[in-house]
């Protein structure tokens, strides 16, 4: 069973992600923020997390991502960011962080299906 964390502040789009998975062989956990996301990979040590690049609060998923890549603990979780912004820097940003894969919002449930079993065998 995969273990997947959804770090996203929009519950649609939270919603959306666990009707997509939901039907894989999967456990599904959700954070409205990148402080409740680290809280919780720090406590459920997912193997996947789907994070929104743009949250409120003081850090984003860009930061989250960093804080799990640079955690000996967390770093072998596999990142992937969700943004509305699609062009190259965003794109290097997020890799830059150390982001498995980038997707560009609005994503389609295939494309997530798709990341999901060729990120976490």
């Amino acid at each position: 069973m995969k273990n997947v964390l959804i770090v996203e502040d929009h519950a649609d789009i939270r919603r959306l992600i666990r009707m997509t998975l939901e039907f894989e062989d999967c456990e599904i956990h959700e954070a409205g923020d990148a402080a409740e996301g680290l809280e919780k990979a720090r406590k459920l040590s997912p193997d996947l997390m789907f994070l929104d690049v743009m949250m409120p609060g003081e850090r984003n998923g860009l930061d989250l991502c960093r804080d799990v890549k640079s955690d000996p603990l967390l770093r072998g979780i596999k990142v992937l960011l969700l943004s509305a912004r699609g062009n190259t820097a965003d794109r290097e940003a997020g890799l830059q962080a150390g982001a498995d894969a980038y997707v560009v919002k609005p994503f389609s449930p295939m494309e997530l299906l798709a990341l999901l079993n060729a990120e976490v065998a």
